[in-house]
Order: structure tokens, then C-alpha cells, then sequence
């Protein structure tokens, strides 16, 4: 709801991404999800197009879920209009907004878990171990003008650090802020850091992942991780925030059932859930 992307490795990943939060949900008890993707642009379908196939198939309430990283500026301001305008045009349809995914302590996990598959050196040990204690972190991701979004990302950096033992883990910002991934690792490395790794805070590839990518490793980067995607932390903390919207209300237009999430198979009047996701195909607002 907020880009998305030309690049159609964005879409594949998004579409990925919901297959596992379905299947997850299974796992859980709670077949039959009714997951789909909206974009805001660069890709189809748009928020309208999926409400008024949910709204058609005998959907009454709608949880829209913001596929962001941070609380950024598509977050707050974007989104929430684009939910407006759906309301008006489906006003007997009650759209509940969830929370974007991140920040959450279980992305950590996902990105430790695609450095480790980027890198063998940044894989295991407990802190103080001597391959991590000698190697230094980069977090990347795309950036806000929200300075807000910006700070959550630098405090992820220092939980990190502190809960690893990291040499050092420093934010980077691809577009919109500063430092840029290449800034920041041609700093680690001036501060002495034997290796440094990057770790991409994004969902999908596309623009910001390959900018991220290339930077680093001209700068003298060791390793890129990939986009965080499928990890199944991802999916889970996706659920998390589909639940969380049902059970507080969260609700675009204050009609919403604080129960309406369903457990066990979903008929027909329960909750459908829409991804809303800014894919990187221009700079962050």
C-alpha cells in the first residue's frame, strides 16, 4: 500500500512471505487464512482492487496490515489516507489497521539468521565469542524522513550489540539519512574492526537491496545478508500483528469488532487480512 515495486523479485518475495504466514497459521490452529497483497503502486493490485474482491466474497471486516520495518512516514500517513478513501468507497466493510512489523525483537533472529546464511564467520557463538567480539555489524536499512523511524532503527543497532557482544553495530540508511552502508563500513574499518559484515533490514530485494549490496562490498564488506523475506520470524511476528489488531480495535474507521479474529477455520463474515507493503522501488519518504 505504500510503493511496492517494479522489480518483480518483490512481488515473488511478498507472495512468498504470505504463503508461509498461511501456512504458520495452520500450524496454529487457524486454517484457511485469507491473506493478500495491495500495493500502493508500481504493482498490482491497489488497496481498492482487493477490498472489493474481500468485500464481493462476503468479507465484513478487514485487517490491513502495514509490511514496514519501521513506523515511517507510508505508516502514518499514507496508508491511513488510502483507508479513508476505502471506507467511503465500502462503508459497511470494518477495516482494522495493525502495527508495522518492526520494531520486534524476534527480527533480530531473523537477521542473525540471514547473516549467518551470508556469512559462516558472524554465525553462532555466544557474546564474547572471538568471532563475533572481532567483528562489526552493519545495520542497513532504507531509510525515513521520519526521524523517529530512523532512531527505532539505531536502537535496534545498540540492543544488538549488546545482546551479541559485537564488536560494533552501527545503523545505515540507504536513502533519506545518513550514514549510507558504505559510509558506515569504510568507518568500522577505519576504527579498527578485523571484519565487517551487513546486515539488510529489508523485506524484499529491489533497489535498496542491490544500492546496499554494492556500497558495502566496494566499501569492504565481508558479507551482505539478504533481504529478511521469508524467515520465519517474519511470518510469525506478521501473525502477531494480525492478532493484535483484532484484539484491540485497532480500527481504521472505529467500527471494528474486538473479537473478530478468528480461531479455527474462517467463515465467511470473519476478519480477511491485507498486506499492505512498501517495496524499494524509490527512496523512502
Amino acid at each position: 500500500m505504500a510503493h511496492g515495486s517494479s522489480d518483480p523479485r518483490a512481488a515473488s518475495a511478498i507472495a512468498d512471505l504470505i504463503a508461509l504466514a498461511r501456512a504458520r497459521a495452520e500450524l496454529r490452529g487457524r486454517p484457511g487464512l485469507d491473506a493478500r497483497a495491495a500495493f500502493l503502486g508500481h504493482a498490482a493490485p491497489a488497496l481498492p482492487q482487493v477490498l472489493a474482491a474481500l468485500h464481493g466474497g462476503g468479507r465484513r471486516r478487514v485487517v490491513v496490515l502495514p509490511l514496514l520495518l519501521t513506523a515511517a512516514y507510508h505508516s502514518g500517513t499514507d496508508i491511513p489516507g488510502a483507508l479513508l478513501e476505502a471506507q467511503a468507497a465500502f462503508p459497511r466493510l470494518s477495516i482494522a489497521y495493525g502495527e508495522p512489523l518492526g520494531p520486534h525483537p524476534a527480527l533480530l533472529h531473523a537477521l542473525e539468521r540471514r547473516l549467518a546464511e551470508a556469512d559462516a564467520g558472524a554465525d553462532g557463538g555466544a557474546a564474547g565469542d572471538h568471532r563475533v567480539s572481532s567483528t562489526a555489524v552493519v545495520l542497513a536499512a532504507a531509510g525515513s524522513s521520519r526521524p523517529a523511524a530512523n532512531a527505532a532503527v539505531a536502537q535496534m543497532a545498540a540492543d544488538w550489540q549488546g545482546a551479541r557482544g559485537w564488536r560494533a553495530v552501527l545503523p545505515a540508511y540507504a536513502s533519506a539519512a545518513s550514514p549510507t552502508p558504505g559510509q558506515a563500513v569504510a568507518a568500522l574499518l577505519r576504527d579498527g574492526a578485523q571484519r565487517v559484515v551487513v546486515a539488510s533490514y529489508l523485506l524484499a530485494p529491489g533497489l535498496f537491496a542491490d544500492r546496499i549490496r554494492d556500497a558495502s562490498l566496494a566499501a569492504g564488506a565481508a558479507a551482505v545478508s539478504r533481504p529478511l523475506g521469508t524467515a520465519p520470524e517474519v511470518a510469525d511476528v506478521l501473525l502477531q500483528r494480525y492478532t493484535e489488531a483484532c484484539a484491540t480495535g485497532a480500527c481504521a474507521t472505529g467500527a471494528c469488532d474486538a473479537g473478530a479474529c478468528a480461531t479455527g477455520a474462517q467463515p465467511s463474515g470473519s476478519p480477511g487480512l491485507v498486506l499492505a507493503t512498501r517495496a524499494s522501488a524509490r527512496p523512502a519518504s
